[in-house]
């Protein structure tokens, strides 16, 4: 077995058109240059969530979430600003997990108009109600400077060190997090 830390890349967005799949991608080819940790892209729009309390919570894709979540050590959360908050979506997805947050480590990268600020502070506020240890470093991209007409992620150079640092905080908490998380 290998004791390299398993990182998720969660994909915060099930919009038609989302553009959190480029940025995702981006952060994971930046993450692959730190061997510490194996970086994965989990896409919630892969798992079917019904909405929350509206079934009896046998549909597959809740038992697949949650056994995806807990296969990890930490996280990066891709979050776009949807009217100052995350999305339904991805608010929905944390919901339906609870056990396979505790005493792990996560990072955000946000966009939006604000650069997703919003929308960051409110998962740091869910986060602590789930015992997962956000980390300081919070990477934020604009709309108006990092992508092309909105919709074509062009990262401007600039952000690599704030992505390096963040990944670089989540890999060394999620090390400490995981000896209180083994029996």
């Amino acid at each position: 077995m290998s004791d390299k830390l398993k990182i998720g890349i969660i994909l915060g967005s099930t919009r038609e058109g989302r553009v959190s799949p480029q940025v995702g991608n981006w952060v994971k080819d930046i993450a692959s240059e730190h061997k510490e940790a194996a970086f994965e892209i989990i896409d919630i729009a892969d798992y079917h969530l019904p909405f929350l309390g509206t079934t009896d919570g046998s549909e597959p894709g809740i038992a697949k979430w949650n056994e995806k979540l807990n296969e990890m050590d930490g996280f990066v959360f891709i979050v776009s600003e949807y009217n100052h908050s995350i999305s339904g979506a991805l608010k929905n997805a944390i919901d339906f997990a609870r056990e396979a947050w505790q005493n792990k480590a996560a990072g955000i990268v946000s966009y939006g108009s604000t650069g997703g600020a919003r929308a960051a502070e409110h998962l740091r506020t869910i986060m602590g109600e789930l015992m997962i240890a956000d980390v300081r470093t919070h990477p934020t991209l604009s709309l108006f400077t990092d992508f092309e007409q909105f919709t074509t992620f062009k990262p401007a150079d600039l952000h690599l060190d704030n992505i390096n640092l963040m990944l670089t905080q989540v890999i060394s908490w999620s090390t400490a997090l995981k000896t209180i998380r083994q029996p």
